[in-house]
């Protein structure tokens, strides 16, 4: 590995005073290692919006880090959705993850609004047509789960670059083959722009093979076995630490530069892991914030 790779990093909006500590926190250990950008999530059906706008704002204006705003369909008209990115760019903030977004709890299948954007295709040219935004967007090695294959995910990313998005972050996978497949693929497609694997450091296997059956991600059977055996003998975080360490290491031997981490804002092993792969503090702790 000649370098350390550029690193960037997701967080959730907290929704008590609790959750804000640890999501200042988690910023005061990983915005040292000098991440290209984090990102802030929308809750399902759009519920933390404006956790994630307050969240957002405050990032960049405290921690000296690019912030990338996700902004989705769901339960807005096209004017709130268009005011919303129009508040961000006015406090700064020039990257947007443009989503569909999650239906509401309990609501099944996306409904758009009736004056709303139809879906992140509408949503990314009109933010395009703008001109003041960079805007990343969604990207699927394993099929989305209302897609009927992985072509079917890979000809609506090109729909969503053509429409004026500038690069995408795939949903986590757990074999660097998935990613290479579906970067191929992408290639083939004619899709040129850049495809940043999205890294999910597995905190509680539990959580994160139900997390993985609800989203279409596709789980090995070495996987479950694997974890069997590490909860027995009390070994889960020493095999996250490797298994996402060897992941990293993987893609980069196959030329990835780029890694997004979804931290859960939980640091400590998206932390290990940047240490592992070379990526260190860049900045003192007292430096940021």
């Amino acid at each position: 590995m000649t370098r350390p790779p550029r690193v960037s990093f997701e967080f959730f909006p907290p929704k008590s005073i609790e959750a804000s500590f640890r999501l200042w926190e988690t910023l005061g250990v990983l915005a040292p290692l000098g991440p290209a950008f984090v990102s802030v999530t929308y809750g399902a059906g759009g519920t933390t919006r404006t956790l994630t706008h307050d969240a957002v704002k405050t990032i960049y204006a405290n921690y000296g880090v690019q912030v990338a705003a996700h902004l989705t369909c769901v339960d807005a008209t096209r004017a709130e959705t268009l005011a919303i990115a129009e508040s961000y760019a006015a406090a700064g903030v020039t990257q947007i993850v443009a989503l569909r977004g999650d239906p509401p709890k309990g609501q099944g299948r996306f409904t758009p609004h009736p004056d709303g954007f139809a879906d992140s295709i509408a949503l990314i040219a009109a933010l395009a047509e703008t001109g003041k935004f960079h805007l990343q967007v969604g990207a699927y090695p394993d099929p989305h789960p209302e897609a009927g294959s992985m072509q079917d995910c890979v000809d609506y990313l090109k729909r969503k670059i053509d429409a004026g998005a500038s690069s995408a972050i795939t949903q986590f996978f757990f074999e660097a083959e998935t990613f290479f497949r579906f970067r191929d693929a992408c290639a083939a497609a004619g899709i040129h722009a850049p495809i940043i694997p999205g890294i999910l450091p597995i905190n509680s296997w539990t959580g994160v093979r139900k997390f993985a059956q609800s989203c279409g991600t596709a789980i090995p059977a070495w996987l479950d076995e694997a974890y069997d055996k590490a909860i027995r003998d009390g070994r889960e975080q020493l095999l996250s630490t490797a298994l996402a360490t060897e992941l990293c290491t993987d893609l980069i031997a196959g030329g990835v530069e780029d890694l997004h981490f979804y931290t859960l804002n939980a640091p400590d092993l998206t932390r290990d892991v940047c240490a592992a792969l070379g990526v260190m503090p860049k900045v003192a702790l007292s430096e940021v914030a």
